[in-house]
């Protein structure tokens, strides 16, 4: 038996790559009811339809996770709460910072505090590697949301952080882009073929999470061993993979770095080594210090290794049509 086995469960940004490839897992897993929150309402008609034969289990809220009445009436009788809902466009977040902060700051308190007055059993949020030494509003509004989490951590809901790198093929990433280029008979444009990033796979992002559940301690924050490679590298398996032409360099985007971090040199401090993770405790302790872990300092993917991902994503694309 899982331990959503008959459960209620709310997975805000429902909608999204990571929640429905959330909703999946949870379906197999055997919880009891699903709620889907999140603000476009047509992505949940497609995604009704597309699950009409869990209508039993499924229920779909659209509706903005700032709104505290509405997080308040969703939030009744929810045992387990995936918190995905955020802006991660980085040019976006740029051009309109209030917006970022109202979701990535002030919704994400809205729903933690809502969970803890709902006695929500337990959240896990999700976070990225921008957030660790962050340079751009996306990177600050996600670092503030970790901090906000970690602060609501000891009021009685278990609220876990989890920090992972690019997820390939995911709404907005970079992949599905080139490959939409490639189908118009276009060279890839890639911002500086130097610049390292950590990826993974959706369902990688989803087996971390779930591990939170089980294993997280409220105020830990969780940060995946990731491996990384360069963007020109990934964009040279991206045109094999779909025979594209060749990349044009158009240089980096404002707010963009030119390699990541998952865990800073201050948080190695405390950081406790989990083997495949690290765990960030809420409170200072732990063993020895391990030192910054970044995406040019991680284990380097080879071109049929970052292909072998890369498959896996894409079928997954294929597969939710």
């Amino acid at each position: 038996m899982s331990l959503f086995s008959g459960k209620t469960v709310l997975i805000t940004g429902g909608t999204g790559s990571f929640g429905t490839a959330a909703l999946e897992r949870l379906l197999s897993m055997d919880a009891g009811a699903i709620r889907i929150v999140s603000r476009d309402a047509g992505k949940q008609r497609a995604l009704e339809a597309r699950y009409a034969f869990e209508a039993g289990r499924l229920s779909f809220h659209a509706g903005d996770i700032a709104d505290r009445a509405f997080m308040r009436k969703v939030l009744s009788g929810v045992d387990y709460v995936f918190h995905a809902a955020a802006l991660k466009d980085i040019p976006g977040c740029e051009k309109d910072p209030l917006d970022a902060v109202r979701t990535n700051v002030i919704g994400t308190a809205t729903v933690l505090e809502e969970a803890v007055a709902a006695g929500v059993e337990a959240v896990v949020c999700l976070s990225t590697d921008k957030a660790a030494y962050p340079v751009n509003v996306m990177g600050n509004t996600k670092a503030i949301g970790e901090k906000v989490a970690v602060s609501l951590s000891g009021k009685g809901t278990r609220i876990v952080c989890t920090r992972f790198g690019n997820v390939l093929c995911s709404q907005g990433s970079v992949v599905p882009f080139w490959m939409k280029q490639i189908s118009e008979g276009k060279p890839v444009s890639v911002t500086d073929p130097d610049m390292t990033r950590f990826i993974m796979t959706i369902r990688e992002a989803v087996d971390l999470v779930v591990y939170a559940f089980e294993n997280g301690e409220s105020g830990d924050i969780l940060v995946q061993k990731s491996p990384a490679c360069t963007i020109g590298l990934q964009a040279q398996a991206v045109n094999e993979l779909c025979g594209g032409t060749g990349v044009v360099v158009v240089g980096a985007r404002p707010g963009e770095k030119l390699y990541e971090t998952l865990l800073t040199k201050e948080e190695g401090v405390r950081a406790v080594d989990m083997g495949g993770f690290y765990r960030i405790p809420a409170a200072p302790g732990g063993g020895a210090p391990v030192g910054e872990y970044n995406s040019h300092n991680a284990p380097r993917l080879t071109l049929d290794q970052i292909k072998a991902k890369l498959e896996e994503a894409i079928k997954g694309i294929k597969d939710a049509c």
